[in-house]
């Protein structure tokens, strides 16, 4: 038995984007309960040159959101990156969850070979579906989902890996 495009992408962006749910929840319940300014925490860096925990999760969503457009051929919906708190985050996240709940396996099997461009800046990126999804969105979406959760633990959340895998 194969595995299609569609089982390859979208249930795993909507469980993990889940799971940074769950952390993100704890986060802001933390920050509360040791007085922590949830503003401070949200802009915390791991490294000086990297975006803050809040830029993370924007990516992480805008990673998800994009990869399930491009692969079926649609246009991504704008998210403006206006979020300053964590209630705002988690509506995002569900903005996320629901565009990728929208997108049917019809729409996104058999995108193996379909061309994929856009630009990013002034680099100009070509893909095939395939080369897309598995050495572009997926490892970018997880670099963001990776990165906010490593801000978080070393701020002294009180997570691990199964809050960032989450059920198997």
């Amino acid at each position: 038995m194969s595995v299609t495009m569609y089982q390859a992408s979208i249930p795993v962006f909507q469980k993990m984007l889940g799971n940074l749910s769950g952390i993100l929840s704890k986060a802001a319940e933390y920050a509360e309960t040791r007085g922590i300014a949830p503003s401070a925490l949200l802009a915390t860096r791991l490294f000086a040159d990297m975006f803050p925990l809040l830029r993370q999760v924007q990516l992480a969503s805008d990673f998800a959101k994009g990869a399930g457009a491009r692969l079926a051929g649609i246009d991504s919906p704008v998210f403006p990156d206006t979020e300053t708190t964590f209630a705002e985050l988690q509506e995002r996240l569900t903005k996320t969850q629901d565009f990728l709940a929208s997108l049917t396996p019809d729409q996104i099997n058999g995108s193996e070979d379909r061309p994929i461009s856009f630009k990013i800046h002034d680099m100009e990126f070509n893909f095939t579906g395939i080369g897309f999804l598995t050495g572009f969105a997926t490892p970018n979406f997880y670099f963001h989902l990776t990165t906010a959760y490593a801000i978080l633990r070393m701020s002294g959340l009180d997570v691990g890996k199964k809050d960032f895998v989450g059920s198997i």
